[in-house]
């Protein structure tokens, strides 16, 4: 299993670094709409949808929903520049951000109260489905705030950010594996997700930390950027697992080992993308608070 995870990452990795560097922003945002489509499809199953023509139509709303996002929020169009040369970010999209960070502050209750308080959306497949609605359209925006932040004046500015959100994600998700294969004896949430362990939990933020330092000693940031660096990766790494608790959560309910099987050794892209779902718009609207 191991063995084709990290064939599978070596293989994914460096298509998603090509794309945030190489693709324009109208494709860029094409293949996230793609990848958000196979996200809902194996969405489908976590609502309870037993045959195609109900996942589809869950397909199709979602698409549906980015795409009129799309046409209001161009992505050339997201940063709004003054006559000075100051960009801001659109309010609408500030908006969406919002709405998706406190979305992920209210799983926290969803999660630390499983299965005592689950009826109310275990119960009813349209709570669910907005559950969906809410994580997977802000995800597509949030990854095209960051990738044009400030392209007017560094056409790959945008491109480090996400990268950076990579590199922090994914150096979390690796230190807290083996911290937690290691060291692993005090169980995080085990109602939620019996694998996970606090050890790992804290060894997923150390890692995360430790990246972001390395990086910012090669790249000679100042103190004050090395402090925001941390601060910065010990939140991310902390809502990347909120990001796989919550879809734990939802796949336990539902009875479903996996979202798919598309990606060997990973199970279906939203177990890839699980934690860049719950990370991406609240990386991109610290960013914009608070910039960099």
């Amino acid at each position: 299993m191991l063995k084709q995870r990290i064939i599978t990452a070596v293989i994914l990795a460096p298509l998603a670094i090509a794309a945030i560097f190489f693709l324009s922003l109208p494709w860029l945002a094409a293949a996230l709409l793609l990848v958000m489509a196979i996200g809902a499809w194996e969405w489908g199953p976590l609502m309870g949808f037993d045959n195609k023509r109900r996942r589809i139509a869950f397909v199709a709303g979602i698409c549906i929903a980015i795409v009129a996002l799309w046409q209001l929020l161009p992505p050339e169009q997201i940063w709004l520049i003054d006559d000075g040369g100051s960009s801001s970010l659109n309010p609408v999209a500030v908006w969406v951000l919002s709405i998706a960070s406190a979305f992920w502050l209210f799983t926290v209750v969803l999660i630390l109260n499983y299965p005592r308080f689950s009826s109310f959306w275990v119960s009813r497949r349209s709570v669910r489905g907005l559950f969906g609605l809410f994580i997977l359209v802000p995800t597509w925006l949030a990854f095209l705030v960051l990738r044009s932040a400030d392209i007017n004046v560094d056409e790959f500015h945008g491109s480090w950010l996400v990268l950076l959100l990579f590199v922090m994600v994914w150096s979390a998700d690796i230190g807290a594996y083996f911290a937690g294969k290691r060291f692993g004896k005090h169980k995080l949430m085990p109602n939620v997700s019996p694998g996970k362990t606090l050890e790992g939990f804290f060894g997923g933020n150390v890692s995360a930390a430790v990246a972001v330092l390395i990086i910012g000693f090669s790249l000679n940031w100042q103190v004050s950027q090395l402090a925001l660096a941390v601060v910065l990766a010990l939140l991310i790494s902390t809502v990347s697992v909120l990001g796989d608790l919550t879809e734990s959560m939802l796949k336990r309910q539902a009875g479903v080992k996996d979202s798919g099987s598309i990606l060997p050794g990973h199970g279906g892209v939203l177990d890839r993308i699980d934690s860049l779902t719950a990370t991406a718009p609240v990386f991109a609207l610290c960013y914009v608070t608070f910039g960099w």
